[in-house]
């Protein structure tokens, strides 16, 4: 098969393709971040290229029609057919997310002191040895010299690999017979070998999401956190949202390799980053825990994800068997034990049950409702007796995809919104500050709540009578422009436009239906809940009083919402500082009832019920209704 360059403006970066390849995939390959949120199928037109030079075929695609006018492509349909020159313009480019690693959860963050309900006992520990230097007349092996003093000084059966022994003997010879030998506690696998008072043993502890990827590096000896860093997760490039990635893994040839793949690379760079930054050898990370949700875990695991999103909806296995990092292929100790979070169902994954661990939901005499938003709204409503969950899907809207100006939480989001409801001129806080580059979830939230206030939109989102330049027609429906062109950083305006509105109406309709379907399961009122606990990173900049304004959340006093944070993260780091915390998180996911909400009417007549601002009924939301609204009936449509 002929192959062809593809050179890629304004980096300069060239790769050797196929004939036939298409330009997004060509950029995968060259390590170029462009956005895709639909994995490629030509419908989100958001991989917007600009062919200089060389030969192509484009197949078409949701382009618009100003964007051909500016000579614009859309990478995944761009068919390459002899040597190419690019240009990737920056609004096409995945930047560098606003990824959570300080929140402002209100609920214990720092790992210096575990909670009550737990003590500090590691999956690791460090031996000291004093071994006795061999003889001719004392010829043991190294191994079993090593093995007896294990069994002689601490009472350990150990276990040795074949990765172990390899370097067991001259290490020995080096340390004058006197070692520190790193062992899982499990089953006294022998994990690292090396001079008395050197050894050190660290824990990982990963966030696999769908979004982005945290990692925290912990001291086990005394349950310290060394430090967090994070970045958007690289499977990004196959597709926003899991359902896409099933698709990709599922659908093309080496699909599932490429996003197994994609997820160890971003995983080893922020490791890697990690330790070099505290002087910290691969070697001395002797344990890794990782939470994710159910298609996460598939995925990074080699594991196919096909019946996930089939109906009846059947992951491959929720509890993992024993695995090690050299089996994974994590950048650390290939012995060290890798504890991957269980799941409940397809859609209530290892991220949602390292988050009740952590927040200790199922200890709680009171009744709890534990919620992460984000493209699927995961939820879990119980206390210490009983438990249930349930996923609804709420829709990209929430990460500012499928929303014609929307973006993920990154420097140049607009994250705050004001509206005068006399003149309508718009206050924004951008992430980052300077130019504003589009919308990220929490700020479409604050717009669509701002928009309700001032009287812009009624209650089914529709745009009302306003004399502003800002509200105007187009031929797909009203839009209001939040930043005129010469105000943003691309040159072109952003605005919210109808289409957007009803989007964010049905994602945040799902969530509150999916908290009505939970209750109704039981037969409680939403008055029966005693705590709220919003988690993730979405939680971490959502306003409460916008919500619940906008319908998303229930309309219960403040002091009943709590933000939790990262609890995915927080959840494995738990796991890695008790031996205890991973076998609650075990009978955690299979103590939790799994509620299928496609199954019968209750999901849908509440998810119906709640595509208005806030609800249909409006006695749920006494706060919201006692507001008062601007009347905007004298007002008429501006002329064209």
């Amino acid at each position: 098969m002929n192959q062809y360059t593809v050179t890629f403006m304004p980096d300069n970066i060239a790769v050797q393709v196929d004939k036939g390849t298409n330009v997004l995939e060509a950029a995968q390959k060259a390590g170029i971040p462009i956005k895709s949120t639909c994995g490629g199928a030509g419908t989100c037109g958001r991989c917007l290229i600009k062919v200089k030079e060389g030969q192509i075929h484009f197949k078409g695609g949701h382009l618009s029609a100003e964007a051909r006018e500016e000579g614009y492509f859309l990478a995944c349909q761009t068919i390459i057919e002899g040597d190419v020159i690019v240009e990737v313009p920056p609004i096409s480019l995945l930047g560098k997310h606003q990824v959570l690693l300080q929140d402002k959860g209100r609920l214990q963050d720092g790992l210096a002191d575990l909670p009550a309900s737990y003590s500090l006992d590691p999956h690791c520990e460090i031996a000291t040895l004093h071994l006795k230097e061999p003889t001719l007349e004392e010829n043991n092996s190294d191994l079993n010299r090593l093995l007896m003093t294990l069994r002689k000084e601490k009472g350990v059966e150990g276990r040795a690999s074949l990765k172990f022994l390899q370097d067991l003997p001259e290490i020995l010879r080096q340390a004058g017979w006197h070692v520190d030998v790193t062992l899982a506690r499990a089953d006294g696998r022998l994990l690292k070998v090396s001079p008395a008072g050197t050894g050190r043993c660290f824990g990982l502890a990963v966030d696999l999401g769908t979004t982005t990827v945290v990692v925290s590096l912990l001291d086990l000896l005394n349950g310290r956190r060394i430090g967090r860093n994070g970045n958007y997760n690289r499977q990004a490039i196959y597709g926003d949202d899991v359902i896409s990635r099933v698709i990709h893994a599922t659908g093309q040839p080496g699909g599932l390799e490429e996003l197994r793949q994609a997820a160890l690379t971003t995983i080893s760079e922020i490791t890697s980053s990690l330790l070099n930054k505290y002087g910290i050898a691969p070697a001395e990370v002797t344990v890794a825990a990782v939470a994710g949700n159910t298609i996460m875990s598939h995925l990074l695991l080699g594991v196919n994800p096909k019946y996930i999103r089939l109906q009846p909806y059947i992951p491959a296995a929720n509890e993992w068997p024993d695995l090690t990092a050299g089996e994974i292929g994590l950048p650390i100790n290939p012995l060290a034990p890798v504890y991957v979070f269980p799941s409940v169902a397809s859609y209530v994954g290892g991220d949602i049950v390292a988050g009740v661990l952590f927040t200790r939901l199922a200890m709680e005499e009171n009744l709890t409702l534990f919620i992460d938003i984000g493209t699927n709204g995961e939820m879990v409503l119980g206390n210490k007796d009983w438990l249930i969950s349930c996923a609804c899907s709420a829709g990209p809207a929430f990460e500012g995809s499928g929303i014609t100006c929307g973006m993920r939480a990154m420097e140049g989001a607009i994250e705050g919104v004001n509206i005068d409801p006399q003149t309508f001129e718009v206050e924004l806080d951008i992430i980052g500050g300077g130019r504003p580059a589009g919308l990220c979830g929490s700020g479409l939230i604050d717009c669509l709540a701002k928009l309700r206030r001032a009287g812009l939109i009624d209650r089914t989102g529709n745009f009302q009578e306003a004399v502003t330049p800002r509200l105007r027609s187009t031929d797909e429906g009203y839009e209001f422009v939040l930043a005129w062109g010469a105000e943003s950083s691309h040159g072109k305006d952003i605005v919210i436009t109808s289409a957007d509105i009803k989007n964010l109406i049905r994602s945040k309709g799902a969530v509150f239906a999916g908290i009505q379907s939970l209750l109704k399961t039981v037969s409680l009122e939403l008055d029966a809940i005693d705590k709220i606990i919003i988690a993730g990173g979405f939680g971490n900049y959502l306003s409460i009083p916008n919500a619940v304004e906008i319908g998303l959340l229930p309309d219960l006093p403040a002091e009943k919402y709590v933000f939790a944070g990262n609890t995915s993260l927080k959840g494995a780091e738990l796991v890695l500082l008790s031996r205890q915390a991973w076998l609650d998180a075990l009978e955690l996911a299979r103590k939790m009832t799994y509620i299928e909400l496609s199954v019968g009417n209750l999901f849908m007549e509440e998810f119906v019920s709640a595509l208005f601002l806030p609800h249909t009924q409006l006695e749920l939301f006494p706060s919201v209704t006692e507001q008062t609204i601007p009347e905007r009936g004298s007002y008429r449509w501006p002329s064209a």
